[in-house]
């Protein structure tokens, strides 16, 4: 694994603790420095960091507020 490889792992909290629970990609990211690209986006949908995501929970934050005013009126 390359300096920038670890770097970019290291540099993102939820990609460090990924990496030190399942610890089986770090022998696909020896193997190949290509595959840093996949385990990102494992991460991503793994934790949920996308942006359609976070729309998503605030969407949904929104809607828990409105019922719970609508129940208090």
């Amino acid at each position: 694994m390359t300096i920038n490889t670890q770097m970019k792992i290291l540099n993102t909290k939820k990609h460090y603790q990924y990496l030190k629970d399942n610890s089986n990609w770090i022998k696909e990211l020896n193997r190949n420095d290509n595959n840093v690209s996949n385990f990102l986006e494992f991460v991503k949908d793994k934790y949920s960091l996308r942006v359609t995501d976070k729309v998503s929970d605030f969407i949904d934050n929104i809607d828990m507020i409105q019922k719970v005013l609508s129940i208090l009126k």
